[in-house]
């Protein structure tokens, strides 16, 4: 018998109240691990859907503008030397930064303004297959373009012009049936005619060209200036903007989301700890006599101390065990229950495993510190009495 091995006899000679501590602390632990899998899962799940709700980065050529006043007469601001993006170079740039894992969407877009009958509308060329990823929020009261020939008409433009779907529209001498009306969203989309990129490009002698690019950019993992800054050296001659509003507005909902999970661990944490404390100085009252008989076998104070905080170690350690794998398991029902299974998937990792354990490990620790304390300075002659 040695210092090392007594937590482990006395353990064994009372193993219900070491399997019901055990058992405890390891439901604590699973239920932290759980959450946090679960929280991952539903961040990462949130982010998603939050960037389908419109770009966060946006790209538009260099240009010149210049204010123009006479004679006190403010007439406006003028641009002049407009350039356009190459669709193909501007793309691929964006797509090949190093950050490209975290670009969701790009959607490349070319504005033009033109006259039907008295009225100015403008007309916007769209990559449907992105800008539908980008704007999923997007409803109609038909159905979005399936040909090169049809269009997508905003709210606001339809009652404008006095057009419907199935009308049949003129634009640059060419023919187009609207396919369908969108619903009010409260944005500029409201106001534009919406057709297919290539198409507008070939009308407008503008082959590869753009106006401006939005990108949509997940940005859990990383700063949105990081993704910014890579855009602007593949893109030199553009300006690229970050719609900081939106990244704060969708950042903080996923930190809200990781902030809660990472409160009620603390909660559960603290509870656990207090268990575990009282648990071993409980242990302490009951055990004067065995602490008696070490401090008269020659264990002196410090030995004593160890020999509790190595018995709360211990458990500490094979709670942290069984709850991780406990909780690991728990996140998989918690995420079909949630319905988010199609999120995501928890992922088990070694290097979580051991920060766990040894995470629990010190805890237990310090929650006996105190009980420790309390056995080391027990007199061993007034234990000793009962005998």
């Amino acid at each position: 018998m040695n210092i090392f091995t007594i937590p482990l006899r006395t353990m064994k000679r009372k193993p219900t109240r070491t399997i019901l501590l055990v058992l405890a602390f390891s439901l604590g632990v699973m239920s932290i691990v759980a959450l946090y899998q679960v929280s991952r899962i539903v961040g990462q799940s949130l982010e998603e859907k939050l960037t389908s709700f419109g770009a966060n980065i946006v790209v538009t050529p260099a240009t010149e503008k210049l204010s123009v006043s006479y004679g006190g007469f403010h007439m406006g601001d003028m641009l002049f030397d407009i350039q356009y993006l190459s669709e193909s170079e501007t793309v691929e740039a964006i797509r090949s930064i190093g950050l490209k894992d975290r670009i969701s969407v790009v959607a490349p877009k070319l504005v033009s303004m033109l006259r039907i009958g008295e009225k100015a509308v403008a007309l916007v060329g769209v990559n449907w297959q992105e800008e539908r990823k980008i704007k999923s929020y997007w409803a109609t009261d038909n159905q979005f373009p399936q040909k090169p020939e049809e269009i997508l008409l905003g709210s606001v433009a339809a009652a404008k012009l006095g057009y419907q779907t199935g009308d049949k529209v003129e634009l640059f001498g060419r023919e187009f049936v609207i396919s369908g009306v969108l619903y009010e969203t409260g944005s500029d989309d409201d106001s534009v005619i919406l057709m297919e990129l290539a198409v507008l490009q070939k009308m407008l002698d503008r082959p590869d060209g753009l106006s401006f690019v939005e990108v949509a950019a997940l940005c859990a993992g990383c700063p949105i200036e990081e993704i910014v800054d890579q855009i602007r050296s593949v893109v030199p001659e553009a300006t690229v903007t970050a719609l900081q509003n939106v990244v704060n507005q969708r950042m903080a909902s996923v930190h809200f989301v990781k902030k809660l999970a990472l409160s009620i661990s603390l909660v559960i944490l603290i509870t656990a700890a207090a268990m575990v404390g009282l648990s071993m100085l409980s242990a302490v009252n009951e055990r004067k006599k065995d602490i008696g008989i070490l401090r008269t076998l020659g264990f002196g104070k410090s030995g004593v101390f160890f020999i509790f905080c190595l018995e709360a170690g211990i458990i500490g350690s094979l709670a942290g065990l069984l709850g991780y794998f406990a909780g690991f398991g728990l996140s998989f029902k918690a995420l079909e229950v949630l319905d988010l299974s199609t999120g995501g998937t928890p992922l088990f990792s070694a290097k979580d495993l051991l920060t766990v354990c040894a995470i629990f490990t010190v805890v237990t620790v310090v929650s006996s510190i105190y009980p420790a304390w309390k056995a080391a300075a027990v007199d061993p002659s007034d234990a000793l009495v009962a005998l």
